[in-house]
């Protein structure tokens, strides 16, 4: 039995815990993300399905201790790194230091480069990991040397989880994929009532609801870096794909608009490569003249916070406007709106709990929920 570190945004990590345990794995919540241990086909089953992750990590044997660079990579060449790298194949070495006698990050990767050839027998080429994620073709392994403890971790995702391949048109200042997904779960939809977003950019909010209403997993149309390590099991992965079994998805009602034609065009074209534009009614309107269905929904919605879209703008009108809206046509329905700024979740008038906060393009935010009455 292997042990992962599935890998959150800061605050997401309970909702995310709720979806493992739909998938009968057993998380244990730890600053940053959650550790499960399973079976590599528990893996795949995380990777493929879990929509909040940002990526998951698998740790590579056992944890050392290590204050010299030689003993760093005497014991670092005594880990299975064949079950994880093929000879030969490139790396990239993501390292932290803190508290530690080692504290040259440059110093650490090309010893535990060292002892990879030291163990596997053939070089692997070292190559400088850029931003978040691994250049192309390379294994991103994470070492983490903390009061002189060592631990070493396999990057089993490859590219982030957020990134699903559907959203190749962008709007200004896009959301994550997992954040929409992790508002849809924090706002409590059922998924068959109606779901409204009169903000929707480039779709990210509306086609993760009709992915989780239809049951297609986030991670249906990508590859992972599991896929490359010596010990993948083809036949596994494509039973696990054959068991998807989307819903027919007759009981949904899914409404996404926003006054930008671009933003709107853009959304469609997502839906469509995500596969679930027909379950999605699209309209370019502003937030005044949405039409919400009789039967009572969820609003869900990520307006503009005036940082980056609306530099130096005054969005107050905007959000009093949308709370006038829901208390004109929206009473008893649920409203979830992310935003950066208390104040403007104020100006809409509505009672909400703002108590659940994370981080949105390094931007803390809140996610006020409340029914409209």
């Amino acid at each position: 039995m292997d042990t992962f570190f599935v890998v959150a945004t800061p605050g997401l990590e309970q909702l995310c815990a709720q979806e493992m345990r739909l998938l009968e794995l057993s998380p244990q919540v730890e600053p940053g993300g959650l550790i499960f241990k399973a079976e590599l086909p528990a893996l795949y089953r995380a990777n493929l399905h879990l929509r909040i992750a940002s990526r998951i990590l698998a740790r590579v044997g056992q944890f050392f201790y290590a204050t010299t660079f030689a003993e760093l990579r005497e014991k670092a060449g005594r880990l299975p790194w064949e079950r994880f790298i093929r000879p030969g194949q490139p790396v990239a070495i993501r390292v932290t230091c803190h508290k530690s006698k080692l504290i040259h990050t440059d110093a650490v990767a090309e010893r535990l480069a060292g002892a990879i050839y030291d163990r596997l027998g053939k070089e692997s080429p070292l190559r400088k990991p850029g931003g978040e994620e691994a250049p192309a073709a390379a294994q991103l392994i994470v070492a983490r040397v903390d009061n002189d403890r060592v631990t070493v971790s396999m990057d089993t995702s490859g590219e982030l989880l957020h990134r699903r391949g559907y959203r190749q048109a962008v709007a200004k200042a896009p959301l994550r994929e997992t954040l929409a997904a992790a508002m849809l779960l924090a706002s409590g939809w059922d998924g068959k009532s109606p779901l409204v977003d009169p903000f929707c950019g480039s779709g990210t909010i509306p086609i993760e609801a009709a992915m989780l209403a239809l049951g297609i997993p986030p991670g249906l149309k990508r590859r992972f870096a599991f896929m490359d390590w010596p010990g993948y099991d083809e036949t596994t992965w494509k039973a696990m794909l054959n068991e998807v079994q989307p819903l027919p998805g007759t009981q949904m009602s899914i409404f996404a608009s926003d006054r930008d034609a671009g933003a709107v065009k853009m959304a469609r074209e997502n839906a469509a490569r995500a596969g679930v534009e027909a379950f999605i009614h699209f309209d370019c309107q502003a937030v005044s003249a949405i039409n919400l269905p009789e039967q009572v929904g969820w609003v869900v919605t990520n307006p503009p916070y005036g940082v980056r879209v609306s530099e130096g703008k005054d969005l107050r009108n905007l959000y009093a406007q949308f709370g006038n809206v829901m208390r004109a046509h929206a009473s008893g329905w649920n409203v979830a709106i992310l935003s950066s700024d208390l104040m403007l979740l104020g100006q809409t008038g509505l009672k909400m709990d703002t108590s659940f906060s994370t981080i949105n393009g390094g931007l803390g935010v809140h996610l006020g929920r409340g029914t409209v009455v």
